[in-house]
């Protein structure tokens, strides 16, 4: 290491108080724990190295990084999944060159639930054309939330009373540089009481977290003294402090620290040395610190399975907590970030055209290889989906054929229900849609008697006649 770097790094540990090398000569920093102890103090651990704090954390930008942005469009056919546009493309491949949308949105979504509050700067340039032209977003920018500042402008100083500036401290430069509120996606926990920011988690539960790091502190502290308790020292007569702290050392030369468990410890004759037999069982250590872990899990909306305590909760129920988790916690997060998404990603007349981005929530939800098939074969056979589209959710070519509903031959319109049971296969409602022809009534015609039944008069005469002759 290059001699000015190292006494560079040596100057920063002093003054941080982590000097490990001894050569600070036995000089006290205002940041050296030795110090802050000496005047009453102690220095406040990190929030991210609570456990329960970080799983939460590590917890919900992940579920969020997880499910893809699509891009949709209404139209009077319904819902269907439109083309893809320079802007779009940011949002479901790359938005920046140094980053995946899956690190995007973790990164976005930490910086949300660690600090109350995230910012994206969108890079914006308007592209000429031959009439007018269209302001284009180039990229996006993920913008550290320490280090941005909110500035409402109440005496109308840039472009009107009461707008809202974004304020960034660039950490590496310390550049500075405002941003107007169509240049930045502003998203925020549910706790706010101005709309404008949010508070986090870690100011809200400020002493709930500080007793958890505290509980892991002391549990630290146990493994770096081998896990013995505190002990008394029996012996007659009187010692001098000198003596006193000679003999203290002594003992815990021998018996102090995880180097010396299991050693035999040396003692004096005419002392007696007592542990002090303090369990943890007790003191009920752990209900509390499980206890405390539920209440941190709980102010964020993640469920007792999602951190490991599955005391009470079986297979099935932990997929009811984790509907649960989507419906009580993520439902609020992802419609925040549709709506932000929609109102500053696109135009107005895109809005118009039916155009709009939505998380795809479904993968929350992907259960074992038999349900899921289960699920596409009765969405194919119900007319629900067609086959090639249940085929692209296993990741399969289309099928030739694939493209149309597929229909069971028993399933019939309610209104042709009981048509086998009808004479000729018709319908009741098919017979009455035919016109009832109106029957003829015929009159008797009184005015020309009917020759064909009643006989003649010659006829009656030659009759006679034949008999006659044949007597």
């Amino acid at each position: 290491m290059n001699p000015l770097r190292r006494f560079a790094e040596r100057v920063r540990n002093w003054w941080r108080g982590s000097d490990t090398t001894g050569t600070s000569g036995g000089v006290m920093t205002l940041n050296s724990p030795s110090f802050l102890e000496s005047m009453g103090l102690t220095k406040r651990r990190k929030t991210t190295s609570e456990v329960t704090y970080f799983t939460c954390l590590k917890m919900l930008s992940e579920t969020l990084a997880k499910m893809p942005i699509k891009y949709y469009q209404k139209t009077d056919k319904g819902i269907m999944e439109a083309e893809q546009t320079e802007t779009s493309k940011l949002l479901t491949k790359r938005p920046n060159p140094f980053m995946t949308p899956t690190v995007f949105w973790n990164t976005v979504e930490m910086n949300r639930n660690h600090y109350g509050n995230a910012y994206v700067y969108m890079r914006k340039k308007f592209v000429r054309k031959k009439y007018g032209g269209e302001v284009r977003v180039l990229d996006l920018w993920v913008m550290q939330s320490n280090c941005v500042t909110i500035v409402v402008d109440d005496a109308g100083i840039f472009a009107g009373v009461g707008r809202l500036w974004y304020v960034y401290t660039d950490p590496t430069s310390g550049r500075q540089y405002v941003f107007d509120t169509s240049e930045v996606m502003h998203f925020k926990t549910s706790f706010s009481f101005d709309g404008v920011t949010g508070l986090p988690v870690q100011q809200i539960l400020r002493d709930t977290i500080s007793g958890a790091s505290a509980s892991q502190s002391y549990m630290n502290s146990l493994y770096e003294s081998g896990l013995t308790a505190k002990a008394t020292l029996e012996y007659t007569g009187e010692l001098n402090e000198t003596a006193k702290t000679a003999l203290i050392k002594s003992f815990e030369e021998f018996g102090s620290g995880a180097k010396n468990t299991g050693k035999i410890i040396p003692v004096p004759l005419g002392m007696k040395l007592t542990p002090l037999d303090i369990k943890l069982s007790d003191s009920q250590f752990f209900e509390l610190k499980k206890y405390t872990a539920l209440q941190i899990a709980a102010a964020f909306g993640v469920k007792p399975n999602q951190i490991n305590d599955y005391s009470k909760s079986s297979y099935a129920n932990s997929e009811l907590q984790q509907l649960s988790f989507y419906v009580d916690t993520e439902l609020f997060v992802i419609k925040q970030y549709e709506e932000e998404i929609n109102y500053k990603m696109m135009t107005e007349e895109e809005q118009d055209d039916g155009f709009y981005y939505k998380f795809n929530e479904k993968v929350l939800f992907r259960t074992d290889s038999k349900t899921q098939m289960s699920y596409l074969k009765e969405g194919v056979t119900g007319s629900i989906m067609m086959s090639n589209e249940a085929r692209r959710k296993l990741d399969l070519p289309d099928a030739e054929g694939g493209d149309v509903l597929l229909a069971n031959g028993n399933v019939i319109p309610l209104t042709q229900a009981g048509a086998a049971y009808l004479k000729g296969g018709q319908t009741e409602a098919e017979e009455t849609d035919e016109p009832e022809q109106p029957e003829e009534e015929t009159e008797p015609d009184t005015e020309q008697p009917d020759t064909a039944t009643e006989p003649d008069e010659t006829d009656t005469a030659e009759d006679e006649t034949d008999e006659e002759g044949g007597e």
